[in-house]
């Protein structure tokens, strides 16, 4: 999907069709599965010997197909004119595939921006089409991590265009095969792969914004338990691009001049739309037909512990010891209400991801206010914490420690993807004489090599660290090895009241039905939730409140078709995706090859 194959699919000057909009009716669709590209969907390449394209304006000094500069500005701005109606609606439709995601749930727009998505680059070159996932891609990204606009606009901006990037190959993609039959297929297979790619670069990827993470309330979630986040995504592609395939014979049965038997003509042309049709609706019906695995094997009483914090966004840290003695607090509270009587007393509790802002290690009074709250709850405690490395200096761990009230500090996991820029800097010596602002990462995070399956009281469960939950293959190792139920320890506090904690929720929603395990996720600062297997939230906090949850929470042991099938869906739809790609890009070389030889 690189931009080389856009002269592998552009006309040889012998096509007399005129560009786009000279026929009159403006940039409309190309025509349908296997009718080939329609007249005035691309631009032409160069004519054999000429310098630059067929038709290009003349050069300063009046000779055709000149290259001086004043020629390529004329040829680059009238590109310009004719692409700004596509590029518009390009833009429409990223903004509405933001607002499927949370703090917005908007699901239905998720598909309706991947058919705009597939129309705009129905019939187009590589390079059109990779203009119009670029400018389907900065909007939606704009949007959707506006919330990183606390650590700085111009944080949004780049990180946006860079995922951008993707969606703009992912545009070039769509273009070379939308003139292979079946067409909406391949695009769906693309929408995989695109997602494939970002989710492992660069620097571990980023999978923020997958499709699948927008319809976690729509009928695609039970798929999930089927074939992963990976199989929503493609569930989503495929309707979404069925529904571009029907809105496209629908246009054109309307296109249909009136008399004769135009009208008949208009009426079978119509009828060409219903296949499509029905195959979009079973793509966003089909998880109705989808078992989710939900009856517990046992259950285990949980407390879920936010302390809160006194100082949201990049400063929430503050003082040393304050986020650790609210959470103690907290726990002291709980501990009160059981003797009491007005609680029953847990099994075990969690507190969340840095709820000790000290090395207890190192730090006696970070030690003792743990354990007071520990041997007053008189239960494990689950307990996020910042460790410093024991053999590298300068480096530090983010972990879930299992404090036992009788025996102390126990089994341990280390976050094993921390982010970079936010738990550490990449080339730090070079960028940060560059970039200020990444002095405020005084220490690099040094990554765990294990998966978070910890023994905790009586419950065997499985922790999951912040942005952990976005990565599939981290979340399913988990599982695999035997975790029967989920802990997200994870602090939001960066990021509260941005619609950020939302959209990480709904991850976690995706993962409960992805691999048929209740999910806890703790934070300091909200949003804190306990999830059942069916994807349901059952309870959750608001956010920048003191509070604790306390629940039942179901245990499970059988694992979903998606544990078992691992990363083969993913691997197999994202290859079948790029060698679209590659037959689309032989077929057009090989009718360029015709075409010169008729000539």
């Amino acid at each position: 999907m690189h931009s080389g194959p856009a002269a592998a699919t552009e006309r040889p000057s012998g096509d007399p069709s005129p560009p786009d909009g000279a026929s009159g009716r403006g940039p409309g669709p190309a025509r349908g599965p296997g009718e080939g590209p329609e007249p005035g969907t691309g631009e032409r390449p160069a004519a054999p010997g000429s310098g630059s394209g067929a038709g290009a304006p003349a050069s300063a000094t009046g000779a055709p197909g000149g290259t001086g500069r004043p020629g390529r500005l004329r040829r680059t701005g009238l590109w310009a004119r004719r692409e700004a109606p596509r590029t518009a609606l390009a833009a429409v439709a990223g903004l509405g595939l933001a607002l499927a995601f949370p703090p917005y749930d908007l699901w239905p727009l998720a598909p309706l921006a991947v058919a705009a998505l597939a129309l705009l680059t129905r019939g187009r070159t590589a390079r059109q089409g990779a203009w119009a996932g670029f400018a389907f891609g900065l909007p939606f990204f704009l949007l959707l991590l506006g919330w990183l606009r606390v650590i700085g606009y111009d944080t949004v901006l780049g990180l946006s265009a860079l995922q951008a990037l993707f969606l703009a190959a992912l545009g070039a993609g769509l273009a070379l095969t939308s003139r292979l039959p079946l067409w909406p297929l391949w695009g769906a297979c693309l929408w995989v792969a695109e997602e494939w790619a970002r989710d492992r670069v660069p620097l571990g990827g980023f999978p923020w914004g997958r499709l699948a993470f927008g319809v976690t309330g729509s009928p695609f979630l039970p798929l999930a338990a089927l074939g992963g986040a990976v199989l929503v995504t493609f569930a989503v592609a495929l309707a979404g691009s069925l529904l571009g395939a029907a809105g496209l014979a629908l246009w054109r049965a309307a296109r249909r001049a009136p008399g004769g038997d135009g009208a008949t003509g208009r009426r079978r042309a119509a009828l060409r739309a219903l296949p499509a049709l029905v195959g979009a609706l079973v793509a966003a019906s089909a998880g109705a037909a989808v078992p989710v695995p939900t009856e517990p094997d046992d259950t285990v009483r949980i407390a879920v512990v936010q302390g809160d914090v006194q100082k949201p966004g990049m400063d929430f840290l503050g003082r040393p010891m304050m986020i650790l003695n609210n959470h103690v607090e907290a726990t002291l509270d709980l501990a009160e209400d059981v003797r009491a009587g007005r609680e029953p007393r847990p099994d075990l509790v969690i507190w969340p991801e840095n709820a000790s802002d000290l090395d207890p290690f190192r730090y006696p009074e970070a030690r003792a206010r743990i354990e007071e709250a520990v041997r007053a709850v008189g239960v494990p405690v689950l307990v996020g914490a910042l460790v410093d490395h024991p053999t590298r200096e300068g480096y530090v761990e983010n972990q879930g420690i299992v404090w036992d009230p009788e025996t102390g500090p126990g089994a341990s996991y280390t976050k094993q993807h921390p982010v970079p820029f936010g738990e550490y800097v990449p080339f730090r010596d070079q960028l940060s004489k560059v970039i200020t602002r990444l002095q405020r990462v005084p220490r690099d995070f040094w990554p765990g090599e294990g998966s978070g399956v910890l023994q905790v009281g009586p419950a065997r469960l499985g922790d999951v660290i912040c942005f952990e939950v976005a990565y599939d293959e981290i979340v399913r190792d988990t599982v695999n090895e035997g975790a029967r139920a989920l802990v997200i320890q994870t602090n939001n506090a960066t990021y509260g009241r941005t619609g950020q904690p939302e959209q990480q929720l709904v991850m976690s929603r995706l993962r409960a039905v992805e691999h048929g395990r209740a999910i806890v996720t703790a934070a300091p600062s909200g949003i804190s939730a306990v999830v059942r297997p069916d994807g349901v939230i059952a309870e959750r906090t608001q956010e920048f409140t003191q509070d604790v949850i306390t629940t039942e929470l179901p245990l499970r042991d059988d694992t979903t078709v998606a544990d078992r099938m691992g990363a083969a869906p993913e691997w197999v739809l994202a290859m079948v995706g790029l060698l679209s790609c590659a037959v689309a890009i032989a077929a057009g070389r090989r009718g360029g090859t015709n075409r010169r030889g008729q000539r």
